[in-house]
């Protein structure tokens, strides 16, 4: 793995890490009163986008990251949407 795949990577790791946080909390309070609807859906299209812009470039950290983010993102957006 050279140095730029790595900085990818680790960059990628730190901002999907940052929305662990968040689901966890949502998930022990059943409360999503402050988180916004229409961010979490913006956002989780364009973490999407990203994935297929990774796929279509054949960028693994990008692919990886995204996947993982999306899938946290949208954990939130589903608390959001079952227990609004």
């Amino acid at each position: 793995m050279n140095i730029i795949t790595g900085i990818g990577l680790l960059a990628g790791m730190l901002t999907t890490i940052a929305f662990l946080p968040q689901a966890i909390k949502t998930w022990k309070t059943k409360s999503t009163r402050d988180v916004s609807l229409g961010m979490f859906v913006i956002f989780c299209t364009g973490v999407f986008l990203w994935i297929v812009y990774g796929t279509l470039i054949k960028d693994l950290p990008i692919i990886l990251t995204n996947v993982a983010t999306l899938v946290l993102a949208s954990t939130i957006l589903w608390f959001k949407l079952k227990y609004h």
